[in-house]
């Protein structure tokens, strides 16, 4: 008589073990959904920075983004990863082809979109070479969603220093500027906390993938992120006393394709000063291109300059197209009455296609009218973006330097006790550059601990303190004058001191660990050849 052994009763997988076989080879979301939720992503990533600047959608945009990933061959993660940038850069540049019509802002926003998706290649390999690894639920957490966080910060630091120096101009940790982390830049600068945010994202992706409201264990390290950024102070300086700018918005004809005669633009930050003078001032501060001619050249405009800088009983600081040799600059100008000359700094990241044409023989061949447009070549500087009025250290940016952390630094190890940003956004008008770039501004504001002077050719022009926010402010398209008194500081924060590291560590340590997963992932996949004993 033979007898059938019934099947074993086996209950539910529980604990640990049960959150880890969750963590499958199948992909978190089938393709037909992944490839629309990637656009959604983008999208929220957009609305979390200026003008909306909804900072906690950049939480969910990073998620779901890491979501559409999982699974994904490489065909699979560059077609997710190519949507998620077009929803972002096309709405989040779109004031690129403002003046210049829809070419610039496709070549541009395509780039990034490309770089984007092809960013997304590490990150799928990364979560199919981990999922086994190591098998449990909560190491696996804090394992895998550092190793993403890393490579995000990678993607986004390459992005922002390829081709042609790169346009970091849309970094995670600038969403946060409206938040309450933004304190965090101070201590771990911007690279940091863009680092943090994906961290912290791609931890509640793991946590949900492992069972998420059944295994609350596993929200510990995304919650303790988060309550360490709420309450992290921002980085103490050393005050310095106070400083008295004054700041001018002449509302001139600055645009690219502003009808203008020579002298035009000069004329009318003329008389938007003239409310300033016989008033005590430490420093006058005029935009970028607020001079339309040569000082350094043209003696009628330099003597404009020392009747003006008389006049006020304070030093100029302008801005000018200057050319010494067969080279031409975007300089900053300090006028100082009665000095033997002028101090200068010259702006060190120039505008690919907008203030020189790189590789010009081959893009003349691609889009011949709108690179003939661009006839004057900047060459970047490299002198130190600081002056010195008096006793006291000025740091500069000449606009979209800001946005470049190594031109921040320098001002501040060369011993700057508050910025002057100077910009031009009179081809931007009506555009939601303008308040993009004034995050960037209040950034460095946290990130340094010092008063930044942010003034504009047409608005909007900011005095930010250095704790980053807004005490005063001249509206768009206003010709108007005003005096500020700020604080000054000195002191290196540690954001400026790890801030260059951490681009450097953080993307390396991310690829080194992605690299190991691969190793220890083929490892497994190899079948055992050793000999067996018969």
């Amino acid at each position: 008589m033979t007898t059938t052994e019934l099947p074993r009763f086996q209950p539910p997988a529980t604990g640990l073990k049960a959150h880890a076989v969750r963590l499958s080879d199948a992909p978190m979301l089938r393709l037909r959904i992944a490839l629309p939720l990637a656009l959604v992503a983008g999208v929220l990533l957009d609305l979390s920075t200026p003008d909306v600047g909804w900072w906690p959608l950049a939480f969910i945009s990073v998620s779901l983004s890491l979501a559409t990933l999982i699974g994904r061959s490489i065909g699979g993660a560059v077609a997710v990863g190519l949507l998620f940038g077009a929803g972002f850069y096309t709405l989040h540049l779109a004031w690129v082809g403002q003046f210049l019509g829809p070419v610039p802002r496709l070549a541009l926003s395509g780039l990034e979109t490309l770089l984007l998706g092809l960013g997304a290649i590490p990150l799928a390999l990364a979560y199919r070479w981990t999922r086994r690894f190591p098998r449990r639920g909560a190491i696996q957490i804090v394992v895998v969603s550092v190793m993403i966080g890393g490579l995000w910060t990678a993607r986004e630091v390459a992005v922002g220093s390829w081709p042609y120096s790169g346009f970091p101009w849309a970094r995670l940790g600038m969403t946060q500027v409206n938040g309450p982390f933004p304190e965090a830049a101070s201590w771990i600068g911007v690279t940091g906390l863009s680092f943090l945010i994906a961290v912290v994202s791609a931890a509640l992706v793991q946590w949900i993938r492992a069972g998420g409201l059944t295994f609350p264990q596993g929200s510990l390290f995304p919650v303790v992120i988060i309550g360490v950024l709420a309450v992290t102070p921002q980085f103490p300086t050393t005050s310095a006393g106070a400083f008295t700018v004054g700041w001018v918005q002449g509302n001139g004809p600055s645009g690219y394709f502003d009808e203008k005669a020579p002298g035009d633009i000069l004329r009318a930050y003329s008389s938007a000063t003239e409310p300033l003078y016989g008033k005590p001032m430490d420093l006058i501060v005029w935009p970028e291109g607020a001079v339309d001619s040569d000082p350094l050249r043209d003696r009628d405009t330099a003597t404009k300059l020392e009747q003006i800088a008389t006049a006020a009983g304070a030093p100029l600081l302008v801005n000018a197209a200057t050319t010494r040799g067969e080279k031409t600059f975007n300089t900053s100008i300090l006028w100082t009455p009665g000095a033997d000359k002028p101090q200068l700094h010259d702006k060190v990241n120039p505008v690919p296609f907008g203030e020189y044409v790189p590789d010009r023989w081959l893009y003349e061949k691609v889009a011949p009218d709108l690179v003939g447009l661009i006839q004057r070549e900047y060459t970047p500087g490299t002198n130190p973006p600081i002056v010195t009025v008096g006793t006291t250290r000025v740091g500069l940016a000449i606009c979209f330097d800001v946005i470049f952390d190594d031109v921040i630094r320098t001002g501040a190890e060369s011993g700057a006790e508050l910025y002057v940003f100077q910009t031009n956004n009179a081809d931007f008008r009506g555009s939601d550059e303008n308040v993009q770039q004034l995050a960037f501004a209040r950034m460095r504001a946290i990130e340094t601990g010092r008063s930044v002077i942010n003034v504009s050719t047409v608005g909007t022009s900011q005095v930010i303190d250095p704790a980053g926010k807004t005490v005063d402010t001249i509206g768009v398209d206003v010709a108007a004058a005003n005096i500020t008194r700020v604080p000054l500081h000195t002191g290196l924060t540690a954001g400026v001191i790890l801030g260059p590291w951490l681009s450097l560590l953080v993307p390396a340590a991310a690829l080194a660990l992605v690299a190991t997963a691969g190793f220890i992932d083929l490892r497994r996949r190899q079948p055992d050849r050793r000999p067996h004993p018969l």
